[in-house]
């Protein structure tokens, strides 16, 4: 939005893995009250009727791929059809964020499975359809208020893991278009960078953790930001520069050890015991069951603490479960859990419910709780970073107290800071970027960023499998030509720019190749660290006989790459897509 004076609200979409939710505030509140931010209050959590500021990342479409629901209301629908029976010619899907992550093959036209794996829809329709209907409810929340808000005058604000392939985020960013977003109106916030920003408002006393007297607005302060959501751990390191905006030390790092690994352990152990069909199965032939377990360890797993000394009673759908060994392995389930070797740690009741001891239901824990604090030892090996003493832990899996107690262990000499509201920081933070999207000063670059050129042939120099004839002269392919390095430390909107001519009379269009590398300086772009990020279309509005040259800007820093491109000899723009997907 290039006029900042002209919008009147920031909204901000959190469309996270397990739950979703927005939040919003008038840019005159901001002026004012920065935390004067409004989330809206009113999901209703399915049939406990109990209000929660965010919703379950879940959609239900009908026979005809058309919406039906979201959230809880989807959640509850998709229960009702599968008592009645009649959930065969519908569309369920939940938990489908974590498709995109670390994955460098999305395209607009990849599919996603529903949760019964018997059906297949566009993963295009389903991310639209989802932020669609987030944008919609707030609108329509705004004018039962009374509020009547349109789309171009809000500042829209997406947030994605820091950790995503630019990919991933041009695939974000071209499904809230299509979902009714005004291109121009929208921002991508990155997760970990929100929540530092949201707690830079945030009074000491809201900061649980923090010594008397610490604030994390005094210039120089550095600290680590550990974003655990439902299903990535994202995490970086900040400083507070004289201008009161962040500068990034560390670049993002991260994994999927957010609170669905914990799930995905649990299942793991099921088809350990019950065989390797059974939870695909149960989903297939008894999707009712299946959501049914999912929704009582998903309880579970939220009220083990640290101190917990007796078992974990939970319920399971016996019946469906007993059924499926019988039907594949031809042994009952209680015959199976008594041979296992963990007979002695789980046990069935009579009631039909198994008892699990403390100590291992908290191995399911383990795993996420160790990835998350090898990679903050990662970290902290890096000598620049030795004054790092505050770590400032967000996000919903952030408030589970057995990864509290183990990041207060691993790190003694940090203080350990879990603020108020750590499962809304990100979001309400995502507001304030909104009102502010220049807060991040500069950011470390996560991978290093090229273009494939060729180069005239030197014997000692190149690798002979790259020699090629071009007109007649010996010149070196596949070059990766650096457009910015791996870990280098680069201000918001810094521009890196790189010539290119047209080798043909009359060329109507050219394509560049934008490589990516996980080496600081790769030699080739088919070495085995690089991967083909995308082939940018630069189009001429009129042809010319002569040879002509390109001045191409990439623009870096910001949490989108993006490129311009301008006619040398006229020195007008050219039209130039940037084609992620």
């Amino acid at each position: 939005m290039e006029d900042s004076e002209k919008y009147l609200m920031v909204a901000a979409l959190d469309f996270g893995t397990t739950y979703s939710g927005y939040a919003f505030s008038m840019r005159s509140d901001f002026l004012k009250q920065p935390l004067d931010i409004q989330a809206n209050p009113v999901w209703k959590a399915g049939s406990q009727k109990f209000m929660s500021l965010k919703t379950p990342t879940c959609l239900l479409l009908d026979s005809n791929r058309e919406f039906v629901a979201f959230g809880f209301d989807a959640e509850d629908q998709w229960t009702d059809l599968l008592y009645e029976e009649e959930h065969e010619e519908y569309y369920f899907f939940e938990r489908f964020k974590m498709n995109l992550h670390n994955n460098k093959n999305i395209t607009s036209e990849m599919l996603l499975d529903d949760v019964t794996e018997k059906k297949q829809l566009p993963a295009f329709d389903v991310f639209k359809l989802s932020i669609q209907y987030l944008v919609n409810h707030l609108l329509d929340v705004l004018k039962n208020q009374g509020n009547v808000v349109r789309h171009n005058e809000v500042r829209w604000v997406l947030t994605v893991p820091a950790i995503w392939t630019d990919r991933a985020k041009k695939f974000m960013r071209s499904c809230a278009e299509a979902a009714g977003i005004p291109k121009d109106n929208l921002f991508l916030a990155l997760e970990p960078e929100t929540a530092s920003i949201f707690c830079q408002y945030l009074s000491t006393e809201k900061l649980r953790g923090s010594e008397p007297g610490f604030t994390m607005t005094s210039e120089g302060t550095e600290y680590m930001v550990v974003d655990l959501g439902g299903g990535t751990a994202d995490i970086t390191v900040h400083k507070k520069v004289a201008n009161g905006r962040l500068k990034e030390k560390h670049r993002a790092i991260g994994n999927d050890c957010g609170g669905t690994s914990i799930d995905r352990r649990f299942f793991e152990l099921f088809e350990e015991i019950f065989g390797n069909t059974i939870i695909n199965l149960l989903k297939k032939e008894c999707p009712l069951a299946y959501l049914d377990l999912v929704r009582e360890f998903e309880s579970q797993k939220r009220a083990v603490e640290t101190s917990n000394k007796t078992k974990v009673t939970m319920s399971i759908p016996i019946v469906a479960l007993d059924e499926m060994c019988q039907k594949s392995l031809q042994k009952n389930l209680k015959t199976l859990l008594e041979n296992s070797p963990y007979s002695k740690e789980i046990k069935l009741t009579k009631g039909g419910k198994i008892r699990i001891s403390v100590d291992f239901f908290k191995t399911f824990f383990m795993p996420s709780i160790e990835g998350v604090i090898s990679l903050m030892r990662e970290i902290f090996r890096n000598k620049s970073l030795k004054n790092v003493a505050h770590v400032l832990i967000v996000g919903g899996f952030s408030e589970c107290k057995l990864m509290q107690d183990a990041v207060r262990n691993a790190f003694p000499d940090q203080r350990i800071i879990n603020p108020n509201e750590a499962g809304l920081s990100v979001l309400k933070g995502a507001v304030l970027f909104g009102h502010k999207p220049d807060y991040i000063q500069s950011r470390v670059m996560r991978c290093s960023y090229g273009v494939k050129t060729n180069l005239p042939w030197n014997e000692k120099k190149y690798d002979r499998k790259h020699h090629v004839l071009m007109d007649g002269e010996e010149r070196c392919d596949n070059i990766f030509s650096l457009i910015v390095e791996k870990n280098e430390s680069v201000e918001a909107g810094m521009i890196v720019k790189k010539s290119f001519f047209t080798p043909y009379e009359h060329q109507e269009k050219m394509d560049i190749m934008v490589y990516v590398s996980e080496e600081a300086t790769p030699g080739y772009v088919d070495d085995d660290t690089c991967y083909l990020l995308c082939t940018p279309t630069i189009t001429f509005s009129d042809t010319c006989k002569d040879r002509r040259w390109v001045d191409v800007a990439f623009v870096l820093g910001n949490t989108e790459i993006d490129l311009k491109a301008h006619d040398r000899n006229s020195g007008k723009a050219i039209s130039a897509k940037f084609n992620l997907i």
